[in-house]
């Protein structure tokens, strides 16, 4: 089904994945804070905290409740620190739990120290950041290195994207293609999978003259979403917008923007920053998705390869 859901459907995006957030509780069971026989619950010392070093005093019954195993986010954690997990998210595959309390992702690439000063192309590695500038999954290139230095920005890879334990929860497989007008037949396309193996969609480019645009597509084949890119893709002292549009391409609902990143960084390196928006009941599979049109954008459009002019350069 496409994005947005039709006139007069009410909630978030509809998928056979959703579900009630939060579940609701069982049947008898008393909700914290309500209203109820027992009341609220009391305050311990000043500010209402528990007593150092010891739990809460028992409830009725004894009855301490399940340990806390991990806290929500807070609106303002410092950035750098990774972002908290949310917790209890039904029909989820592991480790997009992330992706259902944002509405914006920040891709920042990392410098390559080799590749910088030796024009020698390296696996490509990068941070994966909410609004809030914490840390979400981090991603790595992989790719042979004869791959890299003779095919360029048409390299096939594979791209491994971690959470903060080194799991990897999202897999993105990019085949050896063309992106020509002249071969519409052999253009560029992104599989994404979460959990690794599990296709969730896919980013497929579409034949066009002069504006780039892909296909959203998710695990049937359906397309969701489209992206519509500028016909001059060169950054020049400002961002360069990819429009994330509605099936129909009626309605914009997000962009994928490579952001300006400063003259030394854009003219000696091929390090990118970039900023995803989406809606933020979009299904996470889609989500996910939208990451690896992101990687495949900045593939395509933004992988520089280095002359012996800008080594030498680099090197200064």
């Amino acid at each position: 089904m496409s994005y947005p859901p039709p006139q007069g459907h009410q909630g978030p995006y509809p998928s056979s994945y959703n579900a009630q957030y939060p579940p609701a509780p069982p049947p008898g069971y008393a909700t914290p804070n309500a209203p109820g026989p027992y009341g609220p619950p009391p305050a311990y010392g000043p500010g209402g905290y528990p007593p150092p070093g010891g739990y809460p005093p028992p409830g009725p019954g004894g009855y301490m409740g399940p340990p806390i195993t991990n806290q929500p986010m807070a609106q303002g954690g410092p950035p750098g620190t990774w972002m908290s997990l949310p917790q209890g998210i039904p029909n989820c595959p592991p480790g997009l739990e992330y992706l259902t309390m944002i509405d914006q992702l920040l891709v920042h690439q990392k410098v390559e120290v080799l590749e910088a000063l030796t024009g020698f192309e390296t696996k490509n590695k990068f941070t994966i950041k909410n609004s809030l500038g914490q840390k979400v999954y981090y991603a790595k290139e992989d790719s042979d290195c004869l791959t890299r230095n003779c095919c360029g920005p048409l390299r096939p890879f594979d791209m491994n994207i971690l959470d903060n334990y080194k799991n990897e929860v999202i897999h993105l497989h990019r085949p050896l293609a063309c992106d020509s007008c002249c071969f519409p037949c052999c253009l560029q396309s992104m599989e994404v999978s979460s959990p690794p193996g599990t296709i969730v969609g896919s980013v497929e480019q579409e034949w066009s003259i002069f504006c780039p645009t892909f296909a959203i597509k998710n695990a049937g084949g359906e397309t969701v979403l489209r992206i519509e890119g500028p016909w001059c893709t060169m950054s020049i002292c400002g961002d360069v917008e990819f429009k994330i549009m509605s099936a129909d391409g009626s309605v914009q609902v997000g962009k994928i923007s490579k952001q300006w990143s400063g003259l030394i960084r854009e003219m000696f390196t091929d390090t990118d920053y970039f900023g995803i928006t989406f809606p933020m009941d979009l299904d996470v599979r889609m989500k996910a998705v939208m990451l690896g049109a992101c990687f495949l954008i900045d593939a395509m459009f933004f992988e520089k390869a280095k002359s012996g002019g800008e080594t030498a350069a680099s090197a200064i």
